[in-house]
């Protein structure tokens, strides 16, 4: 009986994952940012709350590559929405998918840390709206935890 290879990129995972949080820019101009593309949607916004997935298709996929830093995320597309979590305050936010990204295996074994709290890996971006609603746009990485909203 031949064994069964599991699906890569994973297909599915359900349970909430930690990791570092960033934010970017997209769309028109808000706050920090001037105007950009609609990202890999064709609907990001700098001023909405909205975020980047390393797994929104197998294209996002190959340039992500979390899996290049032993994380496992779960395929989710354009529109599926998501809650971060700041591990620092416990304050969340819940954004719809917008773009790919950020591009994880460039950041493997990062760290970011508030105290004692700390996680490791770019997992989400968020837009400066949305992570202006859990952290100072100033801090620029964050650990959080995300699960399916």
């Amino acid at each position: 009986m031949a064994r069964t290879q599991t699906p890569d990129p994973p297909i599915d995972l359900l349970a909430p994952i930690q990791g570092e949080v960033s934010w970017f820019c997209c769309g028109t101009a808000w706050g920090p940012c001037s105007s950009t593309g609609k990202g890999a949607c064709g609907t990001c916004n700098s001023g909405s709350l909205q975020h980047a997935w390393p797994n929104t298709s197998d294209a996002c996929w190959a340039i992500t590559r979390p899996d290049s830093c032993g994380v496992s995320l779960s395929r989710r597309t354009c529109g599926f929405r998501h809650r971060t979590t700041a591990l620092c305050s416990g304050v969340s936010v819940v954004t719809a998918i917008a773009d790919c990204g950020p591009q994880t295996d460039l950041f493997c074994g990062e760290r970011s840390c508030c105290g004692s709290t700390c996680a490791s890996n770019r997992l989400i971006d968020l837009t400066p709206a949305a992570y202006s609603q859990i952290a100072s746009l100033s801090t620029g990485l964050r650990p959080c935890e995300i699960s399916a909203a």
